[in-house]
């Protein structure tokens, strides 16, 4: 790169407070006449605007992968404004963060019970000091016009009260995993949000994440034949006897609804079938930790194509978490499947004479940023979430069959989803349907978009 071009290249204007940016093509250049750049060297900017847009015509050979699309956030006023309730771990270090990556929504308001809390995360998240609220004002929040949206992100025994209240408010809710400590409470929150006529959607993050969604894509495509087998683990260690999630009666359970639902859920997702029996066993040790929760859960789910899903979960075992599938002509592999980041996925297939090991790399996205905006997406265009309440409930029912299997140590058979999903929300989504015509995702809404 000639110096002159380097300079400009480097170059920082300072206006009037503010900062210009110098150079918005793919080689940093302005290309405008009396750049002061000379003749032939001149950078030329090769973006074009097409419905919005900038594109980039794609400058790589053809044996490398192009290049994404630019960002296309919507401006700050047109996004969708949400209250974020609860300020604990996971919306502090994830969820809040995420919010930078979105395209199509903001946060604009918070609740919690600690206001010395509340006040330090809104200075540092440019949310107005006016609104931040208590549990109790919900009121308040709901007199608020640039809240849209609430995400609820507390200890699954208060999201019923809260989704209900956030309905009574005319918010749409997006709600934490799993979405309530029964199916009783799932129903309520489905019952009350249709009442106020918002929309309700479950955080199953997975569901919207590249990886987990390229494996659904290879298993529907039938790419190595007929599912036989799915492994699914997600196991970590606990070591808090006063966390939340070792009492009962906040967490609604142990393991299996905290972490072990990834792998039902993940599992559903994939087969896009419900299973017809389940069988379990549940081991807690002789532990102070485990007095009102389990520890570990094992759980095998029967397909009506005839895959069976092999699921375990445990607070005691060493992070794992990952889904295998066996099918008939090859395996997928998908490491790191149900984390925040990391996923690496291998496909194992028969090439000639010899097995091949595959592993397939797709760009990493923050994968709550992608489900913030579908919900986004979904106000804005009123569309049906991916995960509604529907998918929800019918995990907390089959949760609740898992136990019951356990208890019994007997099969339990299991029945159809009692709620389903239609797909008639004027955008002409197809239903999906398996090779021989049946209906896949009862509980779900249309696939979501994809996000470039």
């Amino acid at each position: 790169m000639p110096d002159d071009v380097a300079a400009l290249s480097r170059r920082s204007l300072m206006m009037a407070g503010g900062a210009t940016l110098v150079g918005l093509g793919s080689a940093a250049a302005q290309g405008a006449s009396g750049s002061g750049v000379p003749g032939p060297e001149r950078p030329v900017d090769t973006g074009k605007v097409e419905n919005g847009k900038v594109t980039f015509p794609n400058w790589r050979g053809p044996s490398d992968r192009p290049s994404a699309p630019p960002p296309a956030p919507l401006p700050p006023g047109e996004r969708i404004g949400f209250a974020v309730v609860g300020l604990g771990r996971l919306s502090l270090e994830e969820i809040l963060p995420a919010f930078g990556e979105c395209r199509k929504a903001r946060p604009v308001a918070l609740m919690s019970g600690s206001p010395e809390k509340a006040k330090a995360v809104a200075a540092q998240h440019g949310i107005k000091p006016e609104a931040v609220y208590g549990y109790d004002g919900w009121d308040a929040l709901a007199r608020n016009p640039e809240v849209k949206a609430v995400y609820i992100v507390t200890p699954n025994a208060l999201h019923r009260d809260q989704v209900i209240a956030a309905a009574g408010a005319g918010k749409h809710v997006l709600c934490e995993k799993p979405m309530a400590s029964s199916a009783a409470e799932a129903r309520a929150m489905i019952d009350a949000c249709a009442k106020a006529d918002v929309k309700l959607m479950i955080a199953y993050r997975c569901q919207y994440e590249p990886y987990n969604r390229e494996v659904v894509r290879l298993v529907r495509s039938a790419k190595y034949g007929k599912v036989k087998l799915i492994e699914a683990t997600n196991t970590q260690t606990m070591s808090l006897p006063e966390q939340w999630r070792m009492k009962k009666a906040l967490a609604g359970g142990g393991a299996l609804p905290d972490i072990g639902l990834y792998c039902l859920n993940g599992v559903r997702a994939l087969m896009g079938e419900e299973p017809v029996s389940v069988q379990a066993q549940i081991h807690s040790p002789d532990d102070p930790l485990y007095r009102e929760v389990e520890e570990t859960v094992a759980f095998t789910l029967r397909f009506p194509s005839g895959a069976l899903a092999l699921c375990s979960t445990s607070y005691g075992a060493h992070e794992t978490r990952s889904i295998t599938v066996q099918a008939e002509g090859g395996a997928i592999q998908l490491q790191n499947a149900f984390a925040y980041q990391g996923q690496r996925l291998f496909l194992n297939h028969r090439e000639g004479k010899a097995e091949a090991k595959e592993e397939r790399v797709l760009g990493e996205k923050n994968q709550f940023a992608l489900e913030i905006d579908h919900f986004a997406t979904c106000l804005l265009e009123n569309r049906t979430p991916r995960t509604p309440g529907e998918e929800g409930l019918q995990d907390q029912i089959l949760m609740e069959a898992i136990y019951e299997a356990a208890r019994t140590g007997t099969t339990v058979a299991l029945k159809p989803p009692e709620r389903i999903v239609g797909k008639g929300d004027g955008k002409g989504e197809a239903q999906a349907k398996d090779a021989s015509g049946k209906a896949l995702d009862l509980t779900r809404g249309p696939e979501p978009e994809d996000a470039g």
